[in-house]
Formats: structure tokens, sequence, C-alpha cells
């Protein structure tokens, strides 16, 4: 059996808050406009709006076994995400960030370390990777039990069962670099933010960065720039989307919904540069509500968006 989308990785509850200037003194109450919680992380984030696209997407991630794990499983089968690859672990509970964010978008956050970083991969959620259509690996360098040869092993059978693999990566540790190089041989577009792209190997513009990986193996790199757009990078054509002109209320998510469009474009037939204004478009409208999902309906609404800004 062919499924269509697959997101692997990193799975994070989020508790947002909106608008907050500081932090209250003592145990003092300030009265804020917005509390929300999401499916969020760079696997979580792209499956709901993959499914709110219209993909059939599943979840393979990690969570604990909590009330926590509970309210995640529940918000993403709301949204038609397959949860059926969810492991339940017993080590930590389930990953968790306090995202306050300002008036401006920005959002400075706490984050707790969760049992997302000890998913391993059983005969069953191998099954789902590599006889998906396109997979979208998320957090290579977070997870600590299949970084590596194991990952590559996943992704070089995905690729030869003729899967599409994007892939994107969040907080770059020490052993981002090597974890990113094991699988680029298998991924067809690389898509992080162009900031820790350049963060991990230390170059200064987004050409050098992008020629840097595709040596590394990269069938193309997609680079999420903020306000700047996007750029699309390979050996035979570079260019730039730029940012649709929106009100920002929150970044949260942004990138890993683009990922998301970028797919959900490509599966129902648009060329490349269409599939980057697409996932443009769906960036745009998470970006005008609060949390990793907010703004995006369906894949109609978010094409006439993209139709609208070309």
């Amino acid at each position: 059996m062919k499924f269509e989308y697959t997101c692997v990785g990193l799975t994070i509850l989020d508790i947002l808050g909106k608008p907050i200037k500081e932090i209250p003194e003592g145990g003092s109450t300030e009265i804020i406009q917005q509390i929300r919680m999401t499916p969020a992380g760079t696997a979580a984030g792209p499956a709901v709006i993959g499914a709110k696209l219209g993909l059939e997407t599943a979840l393979v991630g990690a969570v604990g076994k909590d009330d926590m794990a509970f309210l995640l499983k529940a918000m993403l089968e709301k949204e038609g995400v397959k949860t059926d690859y969810l492991q339940a672990r017993d080590e930590l509970p389930t990953a968790a960030t306090i995202l306050a964010v300002n008036s401006e978008g920005q959002r400075p956050n706490f984050h707790a370390i969760g049992s997302s970083i000890l998913l391993e991969i059983d005969d069953a959620l191998r099954d789902r990777i590599v006889n998906s259509s396109f997979v979208h690996w998320g957090g290579p360098g977070t997870m600590l039990k299949i970084d590596g040869e194991a990952s590559a092993e996943i992704l070089k059978e995905a690729k030869s069962n003729g899967a599409t693999i994007t892939c994107d990566f969040i907080a770059p540790n020490d052993g981002t670099l090597n974890a990113i190089k094991a699988i680029l041989p298998y991924v067809d577009y690389f898509m992080p933010s162009i900031d820790e792209a350049m963060e991990i190997v230390g170059t200064v513009t987004a050409e050098k960065t992008g020629e840097f990986f595709i040596n590394l193996g990269a069938g193309a790199c997609v680079f999420k720039m903020g306000a700047e757009g996007s750029m699309f990078y390979s050996k035979e054509q570079v260019f730039k989307i730029p940012a649709f002109d929106i009100e920002v209320v929150d970044t949260t998510g942004c990138g890993d919904s683009y990922c998301a469009g970028f797919a959900a474009g490509l599966a129902r037939g648009m060329s490349v540069e269409d599939a980057c204004r697409f996932g443009t478009a769906t960036a745009s409208l998470v970006a005008t509500g609060l949390g990793s999902d907010a703004g995006v309906v369906d894949f109609d609404g978010t094409k006439e968006l993209m139709i609208k800004n070309a």
C-alpha cells in the first residue's frame, strides 16, 4: 500500500500566550488576550498543516505517557492526522514549550526536552515511512536513537521506493551537522532556516550555504528567510520568492508550515517554483494567528492567497 505524507521526528506540545511584554514580578497576575495549545515541532507542525491541506498524513514521533500526550494526540486527530504511529515512552514526559509572544510577534520561549528525542523506528513505523510518496524528516540532530546510519538506511529505502524527501532541523547542537550529513544524499529538498543553516556551517551568504549542502548530496535547498521570503538553490536553478505583505501576529511554526505547504503543492502537481509560492502562502496564513496551526483552513483557501499575491 502506498501512503501519501509522513512526518517523522520532533513532536512537541506548545503552550502559547499573547501579548506578553514581561514576566510579572513575584506572584502578581497580568491579564493577557489569548492562551492556546497546539501540536508543534519540526514533524508534528508540518503534519497538522499537511492534513489541513488535504494530504493523507501520519506522524511518526514519540511522546510520554502523560496528560500532555493525551491532549496532543486528541488535537492531532481532530485535524485529521493519523496518530497510530506515535510511540509512547516511559523514560521522559512529552516534550513541551511555553512561548511568550509579544505584540511584535516575537516569541521568547521555555522548552522542556521530552520523549521526542527517544523515538525508535520499529517495523511498523518503518513500513509507513518507506512506503510513503512524501516523507518529511523533521529534526536531525534531535533524534538520539536513530540519528546517523539508522536514519540514512530508512531514507535510502524510502527514496528507492520513489518517495520525495524533505528535511528540516531546529536548535542546532554539536551533533546536528553530522546527523544531516548522513541523510543528505537521500534528501530531495533540504529546507532549513537560513540563519540556522549558516550557523552550523559558518557561511555568510545563502548562495555559499546552498553550495555547501548541495556538495554534501542534497538535491536542492529551500532556505526560509523570514521577512525576506525564501530562496531555492540547486545546481540547475536559483530563485527567490518574496514574503507576502501580511499583518504578523505570531511567527511560531511558520517554517514548519512552509515545509508542509511545499509538499502539498508538489503532491498536487505544482512546479517547484509554484510549490515554493504555495509554501509562502501557507506560512503567511499561519503568521496571522497564534500558534503553529493558525490561519490555514484548506488547500483551496491557501491557493487563493497564493494567486492573489502572484
